[in-house]
């Protein structure tokens, strides 16, 4: 195994040159401070997309608005806007303040992604965008439509059946599945979902109630990535949704930042040099939690600090962005077998456009036992009566893991932040879980309850 190549290198060569790796490669749980982080104005000039991209966004989902309250009602009440709400969880941090036997400073805030309308998770923000912006690119060249007109016409059925005769296709571990899958089905299109063997079986169940076509693979996300891709470049009249490297599906994503500002201000919360904003989000392959980064470094620049949070099993993006090799690598490579109760992050390979996007955006990448995810999950049942799923719960630890140990506290004394973390607001970004059947919901709880004994 040590002399076997991977990039270009030996495997004992990657572990000489990132001794972390070995601890990776033990499924021990790691932190990781980004070398490459610099301020924002810097680090900005290298990247392509610009605060007008995601302006450009926002304003077509705006479009779309009426839209999305004719065919989901239960957005009316946001105007068909799909948004999700920002909650303080005291109670959950006293708790994993003891839970870790670690004092946390500043308040700890959950952005319930989780209980986004539509789609239950994070991927209702890339993924709905990204199948609008398909739909209105059809639309506008076909003359149905102008910018000018009220969006809701296209709910009607002639405009239905122009539609179907298109097809979208995307590769899925579930939760971008379910989104492409449910907002398609609704625009009229065809749809075709190719999902890994870690996808839930609810996951595919749900889809085909919606009259979506699920086409199951042995293989990981990965694998189901590249074949649904091969098959839809193969039909002129289908659309792939690329999470690996999709411009719009991240521009989807970074729409969330603008709108969290205004929640946080509507709390009474104002980001600045002396009130520091961290937040931490899952990872899978990249998109959401790469747009969502890029998007709050474009409004907060060097205030907010950026941390991703993958499973032990399945470190993808750690792996990419710490070896600089992004894409060319796979946890698979490094013999970690990308098998974890956290099926959303259940990824081998991760995107290089985000890798190379954050090169110098992100702060810092940790990892997450299974069980501890589990633990966390029941915890903030008991503590704060809300329900997410394994994977959503990765982001509560990171104010934990900022304070662990010398070597975590490298980030804050480097940044001249230790006398400022009092102020300091941590956001954890709950991706996914409203849409968890109740029996799949009371296994996660009871796994937890046995994981908290470790406790």
């Amino acid at each position: 195994m040590k002399n076997k190549l991977v990039a270009g290198k030996t495997i004992q060569e990657w572990t000489s040159r990132f001794p972390l790796i070995n601890n990776m490669i033990n499924d021990e749980e790691v932190f990781w401070v980004n070398p490459k982080y610099t301020v924002f104005d810097e680090a900005a000039k290298k990247i392509n997309l610009t605060e007008d991209d995601v302006k450009d966004a926002e304003e077509r989902l705006n479009r779309f608005s009426p839209f999305i309250m004719a065919h989901f009602p239960e957005t009316k009440d946001k105007n068909g806007i799909i948004e999700s709400p920002i909650v303080r969880i005291p109670n959950m941090q006293g708790a994993i303040s003891k839970m870790f036997d670690q004092e946390t400073l500043g308040d700890l805030i959950l952005k319930m992604d989780s209980h986004l309308a539509i789609a239950g998770s994070i991927k209702a923000r890339g993924g709905i965008y990204e199948v609008l912006k398909h739909t209105e690119d059809l639309a506008l060249e076909n003359n149905l439509i102008t910018l000018e007109d009220d969006y809701s016409k296209l709910a009607q059925d002639e405009y239905r059946k122009f539609f179907n005769q298109y097809t979208i296709q995307v590769g899925s571990t579930g939760n971008l599945g379910l989104s492409i899958g449910i907002m398609s089905a609704k625009v009229g299109y065809k749809v075709v979902v190719h999902m890994s063997s870690d996808a839930k079986q609810w996951k595919k169940d749900l889809l085909r109630s919606k009259g979506v076509t699920v086409v199951e693979y042995a293989s990981d996300y990965s694998e189901a990535v590249k074949e649904g891709r091969k098959l839809s470049d193969a039909d002129p009249k289908s659309y792939f949704v690329d999470d690996e490297n999709s411009e719009n599906l991240f521009l989807g994503y970074s729409v969330a930042a603008g709108r969290l500002k205004k929640q946080l201000e509507d709390m009474n919360i104002v980001i600045n040099p002396d009130n520091q904003l961290f937040v931490y989000l899952p990872c899978g392959v990249g998109g959401g939690p790469g747009g969502v980064a890029f998007g709050l470094k474009l409004i907060f620049k060097d205030n907010v600090h950026c941390f991703f949070a993958e499973p032990t099993h399945s470190p993808c993006m750690l792996l990419g962005m710490m070896t600089e090799k992004n894409e060319e690598v796979c946890v698979q490579d490094f013999g970690i077998d990308n098998i974890t109760a956290a099926d959303g992050l259940a990824v081998g390979r991760p995107s290089g456009f985000v890798g190379k996007t954050l090169e110098e955006l992100l702060s810092g990448i940790y990892t997450v036992q299974d069980d501890k995810l589990h633990a966390l999950l029941s915890t903030l049942a008991d503590t704060e009566k809300i329900y997410l799923e394994p994977s959503a719960c990765a982001g509560i630890p990171g104010i934990v893991e900022l304070f662990k140990n010398e070597s975590h506290l490298e980030y804050l004394k480097k940044n001249n932040l230790i006398d400022k973390m009092s102020n300091a607001v941590h956001i954890a970004w709950a991706t996914g879980g409203s849409l968890v059947p109740k029996e799949s919901m009371d296994e996660y709880y009871r796994l937890g309850l046995e994981a908290l004994k470790n406790y």
